[in-house]
């Protein structure tokens, strides 16, 4: 039998409306999922619904990161209409009911994975790598990442997590809400100096569990594999996770408009391969990417080298 992949999406997530300008928007989404249908693995990809907010309430294990007066705002905020959190971070009337959606089918990913083994994709909105335990941040609303790697820490044979951020910007706000927490590491790599100007090298925690890369403006491939040869790896090897989890954001691609690395598409299937030979129980979520094309074809790269069969 070909290996497979579970993708958790749901069209819910297209109803958090940024507005017409704005780069993370529902085309995202939809971009990917065409570019998914049409690739040569279609036929492997399991495409699953995140379980609904009837059947899985996701607000505990928010709760246990985010403060209560925050969340609450969020949900007032959209059931007034919808307004902004931060001047970067729009909300609709949906937005706070797809934030929820989004934290489940983060949830459902983690168990999907423990339970087969198999890597799963999280096609989910809004992203969450910048959001602070009382505050949202560079379009993020709940903390996906963080919020499910202490999830994760609860589930049988699961007593190490590590974070792998291969966004092109800093995950502030997942390394404000990890990295007290000696079982879960923290990799970044992202360009030095951008948005939003945390992630210093010399940072590495309370613990010793971070691990921050900033990468040069112009950088590419080149730098980026020397990175997980030197660094990346070593680091994740050191740490033995039971699980690995990529904030897989796709921004650093040459065509991304909000950023200035030149990675392309078909460099993230070398970076997953080379991730699988850590750790296969993988599960990856979207976080950033705002070229259309280049982030269907990086994402279709991720989960082809996942489903190499080797």
């Amino acid at each position: 039998m070909p290996p497979t992949l579970s993708v958790f999406y749901s069209d819910v997530f297209l109803e958090h409306d940024t507005g017409s300008f704005h780069p993370e928007n529902p085309g995202r989404l939809t971009a990917v999922v065409q570019a998914l249908q049409a690739a040569p693995f279609a036929s492997q990809l399991r495409w699953r619904l995140p379980p609904r907010l009837q059947d899985r309430d996701p607000l505990p294990a928010i709760r246990y990161l985010h403060s209560l007066h925050y969340i609450s705002d969020v949900e007032h905020l959209a059931e007034t209409g919808g307004g902004s959190l931060d001047p970067d971070t729009p909300v609709s009337p949906r937005s706070y009911e797809v934030a929820l959606l989004a934290v489940n089918g983060w949830l459902a990913a983690v168990d999907q994975v423990v339970m087969t083994g198999e890597p799963a994709f999280v096609l989910a909105r809004p992203p969450g790598h910048h959001a602070l335990s009382d505050r949202a941040m560079g379009f993020c609303i709940f903390a996906n990442a963080a919020i499910t790697a202490h999830y994760a820490l609860a589930q049988a044979g699961i007593e190490r997590v590590a974070i792998l951020d291969w966004d092109v910007h800093h995950g502030n706000g997942t390394q404000a809400l990890v990295q007290n927490n000696p079982a879960i590491a923290y990799c970044s790599l992202h360009q030095f100096p951008a948005y939003p100007g945390t992630g210093a090298a010399r940072d590495r925690g309370p613990h010793g569990t971070v691990l921050n890369l900033p990468m040069a403006p112009g950088s590419t491939v080149t730098e980026y594999q020397a990175a997980f040869d030197t660094a990346v790896i070593p680091f994740l090897q050191s740490f033995q996770p039971d699980l690995l989890i990529i904030s897989a954001g796709y921004d650093a691609t040459q065509a991304d408009p909000l950023a200035s690395i030149a990675l392309q598409p078909q460099d993230y299937g070398l970076f997953t391969r080379l991730c699988q030979n850590v750790q296969p129980r993988i599960m990856f979520g979207l976080e950033g990417g705002y070229d259309y094309s280049a982030l269907a074809q990086s994402i279709v790269a991720t989960i082809g080298a996942c489903l190499e069969d080797y």
